[in-house]
């Protein structure tokens, strides 16, 4: 096999594992498919964690994540599929950052992953074995790379840098303990 083509399916690879899991995570969010909590429960999530109005934000991370998670699976679109998943993974990043990096404590390391892998594909391109190269690459020239993350740094910078204005408002008079509660007893 000439090494083009070890490369295209490669990338098939990356695609549709990456793009299958974003897509199947943005479905729980729209659809409570797969054991999500749908529209509802993921905008009182949303809400709870300081991304408001809820809804709206449930709405745009599963629109990003299935849209996105679909056409890099494709192949089609793939600078725009690529910046607008990693924009939604960077917005579940801050989410569980004070948690650490590893998965297993809650950390970003999951949405990271997904993330950067999203953005990779994204740079990288879809391959010969996608929609975009068989639709001549339309959808998928080369200025459009910047174009897509800028346009995705931008809203996410806005949407991430709104909800740790309002962690920071709401935590604004809090005192806290003078004694840990370990001390108490």
């Amino acid at each position: 096999m000439r090494r083009y083509h070890r490369r295209d399916l490669g990338l098939l690879l990356l695609r549709l594992g990456t793009g299958g899991v974003l897509a199947a995570h943005g479905t729980q969010k729209l659809f409570g498919w797969f054991g999500g909590h749908g529209i509802e429960g993921t905008g009182q999530f949303m809400e709870s964690v300081g991304y408001a109005p809820g809804k709206a934000s449930a709405t745009a991370a599963g629109l990003a994540e299935t849209g996105g998670g679909a056409l890099l699976a494709l192949g089609l679109a793939t600078p725009a599929a690529g910046a607008a998943a990693a924009g939604a993974m960077a917005g579940a990043a801050a989410v569980h950052t004070p948690n650490g990096f590893f998965n297993q404590g809650g950390g970003y390391e999951y949405a990271a992953t997904l993330g950067l892998t999203a953005a990779g594909l994204a740079v990288t391109g879809p391959g010969r074995l996608s929609l975009d190269h068989a639709l001549g690459h339309a959808v998928n020239r080369s200025w459009m790379i910047p174009v897509a993350f800028a346009a995705t740094a931008a809203g996410t910078a806005l949407v991430v840098g709104a909800r740790a204005r309002r962690l920071r408002q709401a935590k604004e008079g809090e005192q806290d303990p003078l004694f840990e509660e370990e001390y108490l007893e």
